[in-house]
């Protein structure tokens, strides 16, 4: 008589068959050279990014609230001179009539754009010459880049600048300017200059010492605010008519109540 498997038998049966099977194994294959080498790069330049936009971030948001205790282009004249001059005012320590003097001598718009004023940059170009960068631009450039003539300078000011705007105020922006700007051969910013030039404090300027200060700022080493030459006479006349325009305009709101 037959034996009969029984349900308990046949489960036994296929169980063992399961078992007897070889295990299929999958085993992953390691990765190539190329494979490494392109991983590599992607986490160095990943982080890389990541390091360069951190420096511009805090560096920026530090000079937002700590006045610079010197730039690139002073430090290299203080080695080259044995010393400069410069003495740190706020804007409430600087006549009014300084702030709008600079401004209407160097960036009429100033409280319109937000950085780069492209309106001028298209007619530079077109003019085929520089002489279209703002206030927010020399300060990037003063505060934290070196000088001369450079596509790479230009282009990390050009991207520098926006950020630059976005985290200081045109108040915070103009002070800066008027402490670190170069006014003669090692001496820097609008105190220092008032007493270079004129003997007295950047709050006690006049209409006239501002405009000329003003006036000497694209070439502060080829012209003289106490010793004025015909054409920095013009030019001074030229921006007292401008300071007066902005401030009657609007142009000053920015800076003056802001």
């Amino acid at each position: 008589m037959a034996e009969q498997s029984t349900p308990r038998t046949q489960s036994a049966k296929k169980q063992s068959a399961k078992t007897a099977e070889p295990k299929k194994t999958h085993t992953k294959k390691p990765p190539n050279l190329i494979d490494r080498t392109a991983h590599f790069v992607r986490r160095v330049f990943f982080w890389g990014f990541a390091a360069v936009c951190g420096f511009f971030l805090l560096a920026t948001l530090l000079y937002a609230v700590i006045n610079p205790p010197t730039t690139p282009y002073m430090f290299a004249e203080g080695r080259r001179l044995g010393g400069v001059k410069q003495d740190w005012v706020p804007m409430a320590q600087i006549a009014p009539v300084m702030a709008r003097s600079a401004v209407a001598a160097e960036d009429a718009n100033f409280c319109l754009h937000w950085g780069l004023d492209v309106k001028a940059i298209r007619a530079a170009v077109d003019r085929g010459r520089g002489g279209a960068s703002t206030i927010s631009q020399q300060v990037v450039k003063n505060v934290y880049l070196w000088h001369g003539r450079s596509w790479l300078r230009k282009a990390v000011e050009a991207l520098w600048t926006p950020l630059a705007e976005a985290m200081w105020s045109k108040r915070r922006i103009l002070e800066l300017y008027l402490n670190v700007a170069e006014f003669d051969e090692g001496v820097f910013g609008v105190q220092a200059a008032a007493r270079h030039y004129f003997g007295v404090d950047a709050a006690d300027l006049t209409a006239t010492q501002a405009a000329r200060l003003a006036a000497i700022l694209p070439a502060p080493k080829d012209r003289s605010a106490a010793n004025p030459s015909p054409f920095v006479r013009e030019r001074t006349r030229a921006i007292i008519s401008g300071a007066a325009t902005i401030a009657a305009d609007g142009r000053a709101d920015c800076f003056e109540n802001g």
